[in-house]
């Protein structure tokens, strides 16, 4: 069974920084590989997989160097996302995904959390601090104790400018 908590985030300037970049990697990744679904989906009439876009989403990060400063999981994740929205899009459940905007009210991404055989989960809630991929310690507002497995993490910025981390649970 899976649960989430919601938690207010209070990250330094840094952290802040790189928030807001790794939002951005998640939807200049999320549009790039869109724009090249939509090419093969025209010529072809079938979309990409996720396979293929992963394997493309290493060469681009060998191309641009600012995609290798955030967690490569949450690009991942988009690549995922997308990857779901076309499927859906292809069972007729939703319309066809379209590109992100800059100006979305709220702006967010997803970060996995790995469990090592041998060392800490990259996502950690200890007190009243979260352990996030590349972030580090991030000061948190725990209103209630995190108990099972977690699973991955989305950190979400409002209109109003607060942070938030939704931490997903298994167990």
């Amino acid at each position: 069974m899976h649960k989430a908590f919601k938690f207010r985030l209070y990250p330094t300037k840094e952290q802040t920084i790189l928030i807001h970049k790794s939002i951005g990697c998640s939807r200049f990744t999320f549009n790039h590989f869109l724009a090249r679904w939509n090419e093969s989906y025209d010529s072809t009439g079938k979309g990409l997989t996720y396979g293929t876009c992963s394997a493309q989403l290493t060469a681009l990060k060998k191309e641009i160097d600012w995609l290798r400063e955030v967690d490569s999981t949450s690009l991942q994740n988009t690549l995922k996302h997308l990857a779901d929205s076309f499927s859906r899009f292809f069972k007729k459940q939703n319309d066809r995904p379209r590109f992100k905007s800059k100006r979305n009210r709220v702006q967010s991404y997803t970060s996995q959390c790995n469990h090592p055989k041998k060392g800490k989960a990259t996502i950690e809630v200890i007190a009243n601090r979260i352990r996030l991929p590349k972030l580090g310690w991030v000061k948190v507002a725990k209103s209630r104790e995190v108990e099972g497995r977690i699973l991955s993490a989305t950190i979400r910025r409002n209109p109003t400018g607060k942070y938030f981390v939704s931490v997903l649970i298994w167990g």
